[in-house]
């Protein structure tokens, strides 16, 4: 009777049911399991392991005498930094990167995959996708070679623009600090908008048609579709990727500051992630440059935590 009332309802047990069904279960799919073997073990060599030289932080680095230190100096380091202006003038200038990072980039990639969802030339839709997607894909270095290209005082095309239309001096845009934030959140809308749009382009899809067709009968059009229909059934996928951009707050694209700092904008382009790299590669304080990084690394559980546990609170979705 158990056999018969499963096969007419059409209900299927449980993977987990008894040790016999997961046997099979791991027999039929063993090669999913081998394939996440790869992501496992770069996951725990590359992730979980180094979390081990945290240690640094709280001892004395002497270089040949030990990877973890030699002598126990408590929360000596923290203090130093704490005390140090340079830190505090790089935290605040990653919070203000960061923000304004979140602030632009965060609804740009949510407009543009409601648009192009809207689009109904289903051909143009995918050619429109492809090539905002693209950029995703160029490194880091050609995209700040090209834009050092286009911002040249001597021979970039914005500065040919604004010279021949405007009448302007040539301005050098990446030696002026008050350019820097404004190319950075630029380059990161151009790089990754398409990209991230592939997210909400996924749940929109997966939005159950029969909402449209209601809200077709009582008379909406596009624009309440969006913002009743549309919106709120992707607001789980939205509320998740703010979370993950806000715990990632303090880490922001090291490669693209690095390669965009200079002397000139280092009042603002000295962030956490550079003044780490200068104090512990180049100038070989790897306990001091840990403690910057272990500091970092709490704030950003922190943020993760709250910005979840205030989700859960407002609008029932979280991570965890």
């Amino acid at each position: 009777m158990a056999d018969t009332s499963i096969r007419s309802t059409g209900a299927q047990p449980s993977v987990g049911s008894s040790p016999g069904s997961r046997s099979r279960h791991f027999r039929r799919y063993w090669q999913l399991y081998v394939m996440l073997v790869i992501p496992l073990v770069h996951f725990l060599l590359f992730k979980y392991a180094p979390l081990v030289g945290n240690i640094l932080a709280f001892r004395r680095f002497r270089p040949g005498m030990g990877p973890f230190g030699t002598d126990w100096v408590g929360f000596a380091y923290f203090e130093r930094f704490f005390g140090d202006p340079s830190f505090w003038r790089a935290f605040g200038n990653t919070l203000v990167l960061s923000f304004g990072n979140i602030l632009i980039n965060f609804p740009i990639p949510i407009i543009f995959a409601l648009l192009l969802y809207e689009v109904r030339n289903a051909r143009f839709r995918k050619f429109v996708q492809t090539i905002s997607y693209m950029p995703r894909f160029i490194s880091t270095v050609v995209v700040i070679a090209i834009l050092g290209e286009i911002l040249s005082p001597s021979s970039g095309l914005l500065n040919r623009i604004l010279e021949q239309v405007f009448g302007m001096e040539p301005i050098y845009f990446v030696n002026e600090p008050q350019y820097f934030r404004p190319i950075y959140i630029l380059t990161e809308t151009w790089q990754f908008t398409g990209w991230t749009a592939i997210i909400y382009l996924a749940a929109i899809t997966g939005i159950n048609r029969e909402m449209f067709e209601a809200a077709d009968i009582d008379g909406a059009n596009r624009f309440q579709k969006i913002i009743y229909v549309t919106i709120p059934s992707i607001m789980s996928t939205i509320m998740i990727m703010l979370i993950l951009n806000v715990g990632s707050l303090l880490s922001l694209g090291f490669e693209k500051v690095l390669l965009l700092y200079t002397p000139s904008n280092a009042m603002v382009s000295d962030i956490i992630d550079t003044l780490v790299y200068r104090t512990g590669l180049m100038n070989q304080n790897y306990s001091y440059a840990t403690a910057i990084g272990l500091f970092s690394g709490v704030i950003g559980v922190i943020l993760v935590s709250g910005t979840n546990w205030l989700s859960k609170k407002v609008s029932g979705e979280s991570i965890y």
